[in-house]
Order: C-alpha cells, then sequence, then structure tokens
C-alpha cells in the first residue's frame, strides 16, 4: 500500500510524520473522507472545497487542490480496491510543543483503505454530551475528534454503530460522523448548519435531491419520527431502525426508501456533482 506524504508516493510501512507535528500535538489540522468505488472518487470538488473552507476556518494556508486531486489519483492507481475510503490530512506542520504554529508549513497526507457497503439499516444512540454550535471549530472537519471517539464507543457498548448530539439549547445537531435526518407526515426534515452540525456532503446532496427542509428539530423529535435516517460519505443514505431503546419497524420506512433510491441514482449518473 502506498500513501501520499509531502509531495509524492511513499511505502505506508515506512511512511513517516514527525513526531511534533501540530496534528499530533493539538489536533491542528483538516481532513476530507472520500468515497473511491473501483478507483473513481465520488464528489471530489465538493470534498475539496469544503476542506478548503474548514482550512480557513482554522487558520491554516489554502491547501493546494490541484495536488490533492495528483495525490488522490496516485494513491487510487497504486492501491486499486472494489470500494475505498481515501482520507486526505492537512495540518498544521511541524510546530512547538504548544499552540503555537511553526513556520515550516503544513502536512498533507493522503492514504486509502478498504471498507464493505453498509447495511440497508442500523441502531444508534443518543448521547449526554452536546455539540457547540457557537465554538470556534463549529462547522469545521477537523483532526479534533477525541469526542467523537467516545461517543462512537459509548454507541458501540449498546450495539449500535452512530451516536447522536444534541447541541447547548437542546436541538438535535448530528452523529459523530454523520448527519441525521427526520420524516414527520410525510416530509424530510434536517438540523441546519446552524445547529453546529457539519455541512455534511451527502447531506448537501440529499437536501437538493429529495426536498429536504433544514429544520431547528428538538432532541426528543426522535422519540416521535416516523422515520430517522443518516447521510455520510460511506454511509450515503441509511435507515434507522433503532434509536436507544425506540424499534422503528420496517425501516427502511418508504420515504426514506425512496431517499435511498434517488440518492443511489442521481450519485451513479455523475460521480462528481
Amino acid at each position: 500500500m502506498k500513501i501520499w506524504l509531502d509531495g509524492g508516493l511513499q511505502d505506508a510501512e515506512t511512511a513517516r510524520v514527525s513526531v511534533f507535528d501540530h496534528g499530533l500535538t493539538v489536533g491542528d489540522g483538516v481532513f476530507e473522507t472520500v468515497k473511491a468505488v473501483h478507483g473513481e472518487t465520488f464528489a471530489l470538488t465538493r470534498h475539496l472545497d469544503r476542506l478548503t473552507r474548514s482550512a480557513r476556518g482554522l487558520g491554516l494556508p489554502d491547501p493546494d487542490q490541484d495536488e490533492i486531486r495528483r495525490a488522490c489519483a496516485a494513491v487510487l492507481a497504486a492501491g486499486p480496491m472494489p470500494l475505498g475510503r481515501l482520507r486526505i490530512t492537512y495540518t498544521g506542520g511541524h510546530g512547538p510543543l504548544g499552540s503555537d504554529r511553526g513556520d515550516q508549513g503544513p502536512t498533507l497526507v493522503v492514504a486509502l483503505g478498504g471498507t464493505t457497503r453498509r447495511a440497508d439499516s442500523t441502531a444508534v444512540v443518543t448521547v449526554p454530551w452536546t455539540r457547540n454550535e457557537r465554538g470556534a471549530l463549529s462547522g469545521l472537519k477537523t483532526t479534533s475528534y477525541a469526542e467523537n471517539v467516545v461517543a462512537l464507543a459509548r454507541a458501540h457498548e449498546r450495539d449500535a454503530t452512530e451516536a447522536l448530539f444534541g447541541n447547548t439549547v437542546g436541538q438535535l445537531c448530528e452523529g459523530t460522523g454523520s448527519n441525521v435526518f427526520v420524516v414527520l407526515d410525510g416530509e424530510i426534515h434536517t438540523p441546519p448548519v446552524a445547529s453546529g452540525c457539519l455541512a455534511g456532503i451527502t447531506r448537501e446532496l440529499t437536501v437538493e435531491w429529495t426536498g429536504a427542509k433544514e429544520t431547528d428539530l428538538p432532541l426528543d423529535v426522535l422519540e416521535r419520527a416516523d422515520e430517522v435516517f443518516l447521510t455520510s460519505t460511506l454511509r450515503d443514505v441509511q435507515a434507522v431502525h433503532r434509536v436507544d431503546h425506540r424499534e422503528l419497524p420496517g425501516a427502511p420506512g418508504p420515504v426514506t426508501a425512496k431517499a435511498m433510491r434517488i440518492f443511489a441514482e442521481r450519485a451513479a449518473d455523475d460521480l462528481d456533482p
């Protein structure tokens, strides 16, 4: 397996990032996960645009999108697989042991790992911790992911694959690595970006392609929604059959099933929508 590190392909077994890299010492970095099917990326332009927005939000220099495209193509060519998780990581680079940045420039890593198609439905849990919709990192896809690690471990302890957060004012927000949608009286709703959720690429496309409404929703909407589903790069659109102890029999329901079908058809028609 080959990865791209700071300008070229390297063997994954021997590639090294400095122990003083700011992405390691203080989580000063941003990233994107891109789906790759038989060596072809999906929605890469949108992912690179979001990477740039996240970098700007942290005060990092704009990433070189042309270099990243070359890196993605090289890594995919070096490790062909049916379904892959292409991870683009862009950090503050070598720096001091503190929050101040160094002056040696950012680090870029592009790596590829295999994955499998998600199940049609899954279980989720809510967690007692909140997203801070007014925080400095709100809406940015950063490498500061420790609270997601903790929440996802809680989900796995309860035989679920995702944990859902509310925000500081008790509104439904997002999952650790997904956006959440609910169906109420036949209409699809999802929290707005102002709730503190990440502006997910799959979320964005689902809103565009299904006409879903961005709506402020209380966290307890999960107790009464007719249907619930998740979206993310590797889940696409995935139905939810259990929220905490509440079962949603028959998942995917009719509205979710239609959203799944629309997304699959539109995504197949255009790999870079």
